[in-house]
């Protein structure tokens, strides 16, 4: 707390870094309320469910959904705020209205697309997601993934309303929608958790979701946005979110993929690992989304503005403070966590059918996915850069590079610490991942500011 008061004294009042913090302490703060809410709800699954079968096959219903929607509304949004941004400080405001309406479209029939293929292909996707699984197990799952396809609609237009809210500077009520859907799942389990089991999950989970979209649609006509799904043409800008897209798309699949990978490697280990793995990553999944989803939201218009901008001393200003903030804060807090792990698991979860034997478990892999904390959040700083500066090309090897790593270090470790090991593996890719963006970007700037000093020389000549 003190380095960031430090933070904020050390720069002037109009200052784009104060301007980045006081956006991400803002939604950070909002952003508590709805992992609040998500913690309720996980402590009513882990009263409910423990680490049943039933819970098992639910985590794998919804792992590809969640994937799916996050792979395409997240590459979507990484392209189009950039882009988004540069629309409306080079042309006018009609511009990027038919920006947002065309992009819009391409979304909803991409999520549509995306639900069909899903369903259609449950039947021989998911004995490979959960190969341990008996028939009667398998064919809940597969009832529970058709339940949620209509979540992958709702909240991907909900996503791409948000981002639209995010690139026009404006984060408070984003951050707080997605308190909606875990209240909602709160409620269906407290009413309907005995007659319909984990369908009480998936059943909150569309509803809260399709709230959550109605409620940003009507945010943004409020701003002045419409959210209509009209096509206007290809033109420049759409050009370019598409192009940047493409290879998002594929790196976010590929880092999306060591989810994926390390779900389904768990499920060949003993029962209820699946569920082991998802309880140990509920308090460093929440410090993460917190910190990540609070910082890489408020930079990514800022970094996008000084790069229209040309403005690299900024860029480079901008990160080593942020390096330095996130590093000085989130290292204690990996190392509290770890110290505190097999008590914090005990008070959250250990109750009803959830056993001590399960925090002695749990809380050895929390400890492993603790390690990872201060290199993923100042990873994610690096990450926003680059998608600012439209180089999503290095974000894509950097995401093949993970997924091989994770896939060899997952085969190592889980044979010596079982679902712990998969957590570690998780943990040393973000190391890698870290090591990665950031000599990208080092490199990348020091470029720019070579080319900078040549230009200042020779007065803009060109040769």
């Amino acid at each position: 707390m003190a380095a960031i008061f430090q933070f904020l004294k050390a720069n002037q009042p109009d200052s784009t870094n104060k301007k980045i913090l006081r956006a991400a302490l803002a939604i950070g703060l909002i952003g508590l309320l709805a992992k609040a809410a998500v913690t309720g709800k996980e402590l009513l699954i882990a009263r409910s469910f423990g680490r049943s079968d039933t819970l098992d096959a639910f985590l794998i219903a919804f792992l590809l959904p969640s994937f799916m929607m996050n792979l395409l509304v997240g590459s979507l949004a990484s392209a189009l705020i950039p882009v988004l941004v540069e629309t409306r400080q080079k042309q006018d405001e009609g511009a990027a209205q038919r920006l947002v309406s065309s992009m819009a479209l391409l979304s909803l029939l991409a999520l549509i697309g995306i639900a069909l293929v899903l369903a259609l292909l449950a039947p021989f996707y998911l004995p490979y997601l959960g190969s341990s699984f008996s028939p009667e197990k398998l064919r809940l799952t597969r009832e529970l993934l058709y339940s949620l396809l209509p979540w992958i609609i709702f909240n991907g237009i909900a996503t791409f309303a948000a981002s639209v809210l995010n690139a026009g500077e404006r984060f408070a009520l984003p951050a707080v929608v997605p308190i909606v859907t875990p209240l909602v799942t709160m409620l269906f389990i407290v009413f309907a958790a005995e007659r319909w089991g984990a369908f009480s999950l998936a059943v909150g989970a569309v509803a809260g979701s399709l709230v959550e979209a109605v409620w940003l649609a009507g945010v943004l006509q409020d701003h002045g946005i419409e959210l209509s799904f009209r096509w206007t043409g290809v033109d420049e800008n759409v050009r370019s979110v598409v192009y940047q897209c493409a290879p998002m798309l594929v790196g976010a699949f590929l880092m999306g993929s060591t989810t994926v990978v390390d779900q389904s490697m768990a499920a060949m280990l003993p029962g209820g690992s699946v569920a082991a793995l998802s309880y140990a990553n509920k308090i460093v999944g929440a410090i993460l989304t917190i910190g990540t989803s609070a910082l890489s939201t408020a930079v990514l218009p800022y970094f996008s503005k000084m790069a229209a901008e040309g403005d690299w001393h900024g860029c480079r200003h901008t990160l080593k403070r942020f390096s330095l903030l996130v590093t000085l804060a989130a290292t204690p807090l990996a190392l509290l966590l770890m110290v505190f792990s097999k008590p914090l698991i005990k008070l959250l979860f250990q109750r009803g059918a959830f056993t001590s034997a399960d925090t002695e478990l749990v809380h050895w892999v929390q400890i492993c996915y603790s390690i990872q904390i201060p290199f993923y959040v100042c990873g994610m700083l690096f990450v926003r850069f680059l998608s600012a500066i439209r180089r999503n090309d290095l974000l894509m090897y950097a995401s093949a590079l993970n997924l091989a790593v994770d896939i060899g270090l997952n085969l190592v470790l889980m044979r010596y610490w079982g679902v712990a090991g998969i957590a570690l593996s998780t943990s040393l890719v973000y190391v890698v991942s870290f090591t990665f963006v950031a000599v990208c970007t080092v490199k990348i700037l020091s470029q720019e500011r070579f080319s900078a000093a040549v230009s200042v020389t020779t007065g803009g000549a060109t040769p």
